[in-house]
Order: C-alpha cells, then sequence, then structure tokens
C-alpha cells in the first residue's frame, strides 16, 4: 500500500495562509539514457549523454480548506507524478509543493502489504508507517476491520485475500483518521459497488468536515459530483485549470476531437444503429438497467420518431428495496451531446413497480431538435447518485425528422421585436 502521511509542514515549506497546498511551477524532469554505456559516461564525462523527459513541466495552483480538485487527463498525462510530488514519495526537479497539516496519500491500494502476515499484522504494521501512535491503532483497530468488512478473515494472511479484499482493508487503513489533505488516485476503480459507495460516501464527509481532496479519476461522473475544481493535464502541462462543468467540457470536447481523428472503421451499419446489446450483468452487481424503451418509433434504419414527443422508459432491478435515480442522457448519433437530465437533479424519484423493480418514464414534449439522428443512453445509480451502479450507452439509436431546412441542433425559444 502506497501510503503517504505528512506531519504539518515545517515553518520554510508552509502555504499561505489562505491556501492549505500551494503548488508553485512544479516540474519533474527524467533523464532517458540509449544505452548503458552513455549512462556511465555521464556519471565520469563531461557533456550531455541524455535525452530529457519531462513528465511535469510548470504546474501550479492553490487549494483551500474544505476544496476537492479533480484531476484529469489521458493516460501518460503527468498525473500520477504530480499525485507523487505532491506526497512526497518523489522530489521535484523545478518548483515546490506548500502544505499545511497531516496529508495522506492513497496511490496504490494494498501494494505495501506482507503476504505472509494477517491482516490484522499488516494494520497494525502499516498503520505505524502512517504516524498513527499505538494508543491510536488500538483505539482505530475495530472501527478500522468494521469498515473493511473482513471479519474473521482479518486474522489469515493476506495471501488468501481476493483483490477486493485486500482494497477494502487498505482503504479502511488509510482513511480511519481524516486528514487535513487527502490524495486518492483511482480508487474508486476498484472493489465491488456496495464498497465503492461507502468509500464515496467517506469522501464526501471528509470534504463537508473540512478535508482538502485532490482526486484523481476517469469517472467524469464521480469527477463532477465530488468537486468543485478540476485541473487538466495534457502531456505534463496544464491544459486547463478551473470550474468542474467548465474543465470538463474542454476535455470532453478534446476526447470526442481524439475519436474524430483516429476512427478509421464506417459508421455502424444497419445491425448496430438500432440498439445495441446491454452490458452483460456482473457478479455481485448490485443493480442493473432491465430496459430502455422510447415509444412511437416507426420502420426504417435507425427507427424514425413518429412522434413530436421523445418519451424514454428505463426499467431497472436494484436490490435491498434501495429507491436508486436514474438518468437519461440525449446525443447526435456521432457524440455531440444536446442534454442529460437525473431524477436525482430534477427532485424526481422512479416508480416501483415490483420487488426491486424500478420504473422511470422521461418524456421531453415536442422535442426542440432539428432533423437529424440521435441516440440515447440510460444510467442507473444508488439512492444518494453516488456510484453509478449500470449504464446503457447509446443504446437506442432513432431518426427525428422537423420539415424545415433551418440548420443547426436545437430549436430555441425565441421572438422578434
Amino acid at each position: 500500500m502506497n501510503v503517504t502521511d505528512r506531519a504539518p509542514s515545517p515553518p520554510d515549506t508552509v502555504a499561505p495562509a489562505s491556501a492549505v497546498l500551494a503548488v508553485r511551477g512544479l516540474g519533474k524532469e527524467y533523464r532517458l539514457y540509449d544505452t548503458p554505456r552513455q549512462r556511465l559516461k555521464a556519471l565520469f564525462a563531461s557533456g550531455t549523454h541524455h535525452r530529457s523527459h519531462w513528465a511535469l513541466s510548470d504546474v501550479s495552483f492553490e487549494l483551500h480548506r474544505g476544496q476537492c480538485m479533480g484531476l484529469i487527463g489521458d493516460n501518460g498525462a503527468g498525473k500520477s507524478s504530480l499525485l507523487k510530488l505532491i506526497a512526497g514519495t518523489m522530489q521535484p526537479t523545478t518548483g515546490q509543493v506548500q502544505r499545511i497539516g497531516r496529508v495522506t496519500a492513497i496511490l496504490e491500494l494494498g501494494a505495501g502489504f506482507h503476504p505472509d502476515f494477517s491482516g490484522r499484522d499488516n494494520l497494525r504494521f502499516s498503520a505505524h508507517l502512517t504516524g498513527l501512535d499505538p494508543e491510536e491503532i488500538a483505539r482505530l483497530e475495530p472501527e478500522i476491520i468494521e469498515f473493511s468488512e473482513l471479519g474473521a478473515a482479518i486474522d489469515r494472511p493476506v495471501k488468501t485475500y481476493s483483490s477486493g479484499m485486500v482494497v477494502r482493508l487498505a482503504f479502511a487503513l488509510v482513511t480511519a483518521k481524516q486528514p487535513d489533505v487527502l490524495i486518492i488516485d483511482e480508487a474508486l476503480a476498484v472493489g465491488d459497488q456496495h464498497f465503492q459507495k461507502k468509500c464515496v460516501e467517506r469522501i464526501t464527509a471528509f470534504r463537508q468536515n473540512g478535508c482538502t481532496i485532490l482526486f484523481c479519476s476517469h469517472s467524469q461522473y464521480h469527477v463532477r459530483q465530488l468537486c468543485d475544481v478540476a485541473l487538466w493535464l495534457d502531456a505534463g502541462r496544464m491544459r486547463a485549470h478551473g470550474s468542474t462543468d467548465s474543465v470538463l467540457a474542454a476535455y470532453e470536447a478534446h476526447v470526442r476531437a481524439q475519436d474524430a481523428a483516429s476512427a478509421s472503421a464506417p459508421s455502424p451499419g444497419p445491425e448496430q444503429a438500432v440498439a445495441a446489446s446491454p452490458p452483460p450483468v456482473l457478479a455481485g452487481q448490485r443493480g442493473r438497467i432491465t430496459r430502455l424503451a422510447i415509444d412511437h418509433l416507426g420502420p426504417g434504419t435507425p427507427p424514425l420518431l413518429e412522434s413530436r414527443d421523445l418519451v424514454v422508459t428505463v426499467e431497472a432491478i436494484v436490490e435491498g428495496g434501495e429507491t436508486p435515480h436514474i438518468a437519461v442522457m440525449l446525443e447526435q448519433s456521432h457524440g455531440v451531446g444536446v442534454t442529460s437530465v437525473a431524477t436525482h437533479a430534477d427532485g424526481a424519484r422512479p416508480q416501483a413497480v415490483g420487488p426491486d423493480l424500478w420504473r422511470s418514464v422521461c418524456t421531453f414534449p415536442d422535442l426542440p431538435l432539428h432533423s437529424g439522428e440521435y441516440v440515447v443512453s440510460a444510467y442507473l445509480f444508488d439512492s444518494k447518485a453516488l456510484v453509478v451502479y449500470d449504464q446503457w450507452y447509446q443504446h437506442q439509436h432513432f431518426r427525428f425528422h422537423f420539415p424545415t431546412l433551418t440548420p443547426g441542433l436545437v430549436r430555441l425559444p425565441h421572438h422578434w421585436s
């Protein structure tokens, strides 16, 4: 488990009074040598024998108490390097990191556990490494075990654990005590849905209690839900930094442009265009979508919407009597977003139509679209809209015809004077 837990910063690295974390001109250079001989020559001979690769260059930002910043970017953009530099597990080539208070970093959950030791032994040893004293460890141990849900397995060797059990123990340990700054690298990408929900709830509680969070994730939904600011890294440099919505919008446009540039296959054929097959049900999946349907679809490929209203019905099964939330997204068929709506955002809730069976019907009256091809996606969330249980992405394509040749995407309400 790669965890960093730092004591309050010394006076020469204290961040400005208004900032808990301040990053100034941060850069990280790696020196690349073509052969071992070149590396050896660099030790004893003058001159340049290497090529420079800057994993990170000139990154600066501040975070204040209670803020949560999402870190996004393509693979290899420098996100993990930035987190390691902030955590102190790697030293910068240029710039500095200024911190106030206790910093905890969740980088590789479970990577430091010894496989031959029991979960309890690993818990106690790793807790010492994070700076907890024996009294704190003894006090927090029952709570850590309870959160991890390992039960009697806590006294078995870790080598007998599944990867999910290791993750549960590691996360429970690292977050047993709230830090001043919490750094999270893809911690929500592992574990089952039930545990992901617990993780998000704990992170949310930390933030509400004033913890400053740096959250790196490929899940744009979680970034949007948890973060009030975002930073987009591209090839080691800051591409955008600001409000979460504005940064995610810029990044999504970048991803769409990448997809368009790399697309070499022809557009979907008739067998693909009408409706995608539902994804397989995963083992241990707490909830799943069972049906997505659009009323009044006629003939053709994709089918023609024979109504001025777009009526989308989504049905889902969620175990345990939990009332879920459902979202619907409407896009052009080539991926340009039109709108997305959700029951939790609109103060609505699905209807119970059977044991653990829920249904939502979303109606877009007098659909204000121009003629074109469109596609509908559906998403299923838990009761707090924190965890995505299931998604049917771009599941149902359809054509819409509006009898004008006016260009554009939507018909906005307007008047002339």
